[in-house]
């Protein structure tokens, strides 16, 4: 029998978040209370629900660049190490309680240094605050296990300095390496030296590319720089033409196909900054039918006003998601994690295909 995904089933089911900013996760309140703390006097409102809709306007305006200047509100209270542990603590609470089992969560420590932090104190402080978090969802019967990915920003020089950084973390909660930012104008192959680094560390490397930029954007990140995954990855359907006999694939959609290259979708994010028309437009349809390895996510969960839930309510509304096709997504993200194969093989296993069972998929 085939079971749609509801609200009901998406919050009930055990989750597997791979792409999500923590500065784009922040609670309202928490901004609030944060600015007035250490004396921030920007924000447009300090009234919580006219905060939420006023940043959320602002990021659904179609334009990725545009997107990212709401994040100014939430750096502005993220320059402090008790700030940041507190807004960690929350991420992962607050995931937990989405019933998200596993979750890779990444920062910018550069965006962190106004008030004189150095990159070490901020990462530790992001650690110490997913450490407490997992501690208290897990008493709360909602463990959970938080790890952080590393990012620089591409419109930066910093990504070198953040690639040793992510490597001096590496055993300590840092399982990888990304770069973020405005995509168009600033190529992932200016950032050579920090994935040459973390490749010959054997470490792991995620790239936000094919967002608000297309295909030369995917090929470098996959051919030149070496990414694992890809962060959205949304404009790999431009190289798959709709026939009449079917869609055909073209050298750069067959190679991601072929070598399971995951691509780390956020459906509403990717409407929010143009790089889908609609949700009913977003190439992931297409892409799970071609059995791509897709993965669902929420890249920002206060701008964009969602949760990993409601992204997976949203695709079973527009494309008919099901429990089966929930737990594929689901397996395939943790599939794709960058923790060691041990750990994944045994939320596979012992969380994730168990919680489905419960729910109703015994395939």
């Amino acid at each position: 029998m085939v079971v749609v995904v509801t609200p009901e089933l998406a919050r009930a089911a055990p989750k597997v978040l791979l792409h999500d900013h923590l500065d784009g996760g922040l609670r309202p309140q928490t901004i609030i209370e944060l600015a007035s703390e250490y004396g921030y006097e920007g924000l447009p409102t300090t009234e919580v629900d006219e905060l939420a809709r006023a940043v959320q306007r602002g990021a659904n305006r179609r334009d990725l660049e545009l997107y990212l200047q709401t994040f100014a509100h939430t750096i502005a209270v993220m320059q402090n190490p008790e700030a940041i542990r507190r807004v960690a603590f929350e991420c992962a609470e607050d995931l937990s309680l989405d019933g998200v089992v596993y979750a890779e969560v990444r920062m910018a420590p550069e965006l962190c240094t106004e008030e004189g932090m150095n990159l070490d104190e901020i990462v530790e402080a992001i650690l110490a605050g997913f450490a407490e978090g997992e501690m208290a969802a897990a008493a709360a019967g909602r463990p959970i296990v938080v790890r952080m990915l590393a990012t620089a920003m591409r419109t930066a020089a910093r990504s070198a300095e953040i690639a040793e950084l992510a490597l001096r973390f590496r055993d300590k909660g840092v399982v990888g390496f990304d770069i973020a930012g405005a995509e168009a104008g600033y190529p992932p192959s200016r950032h050579m030296d920090a994935f040459d680094r973390i490749r010959h560390a054997h470490s792991h490397l995620t790239i936000h590319a094919g967002e608000a930029f297309g295909l030369p954007s995917i090929s470098e990140a996959i051919g030149y720089c070496g990414a694992e995954r890809l962060g959205h990855g949304v404009r790999i359907v431009d190289d798959i033409e709709m026939t009449a006999d079917g869609p055909v694939l073209g050298e750069l959609a067959s190679f991601v196909r072929d070598r399971r290259v995951p691509l780390e979708m956020c459906p509403t994010s990717n409407v929010h900054t143009g790089a889908a028309s609609s949700i009913d437009e977003h190439p992931i349809g297409i892409l799970m039918d071609l059995a791509f390895r897709v993965t669902v996510n929420t890249d920002n969960r206060l701008m964009s006003g969602v949760s990993l839930s409601d992204e997976f309510t949203l695709l079973g509304i527009h494309f008919d998601v099901d429990l089966v096709r929930m737990k594929w997504l689901t397996v395939n993200a943790m599939k794709s994690a960058f923790i060691h194969f041990d750990q994944r093989l045994a939320l596979i296993n012992e969380v994730i295909k168990p919680g489905f069972a419960e729910l109703g998929d015994n395939q």
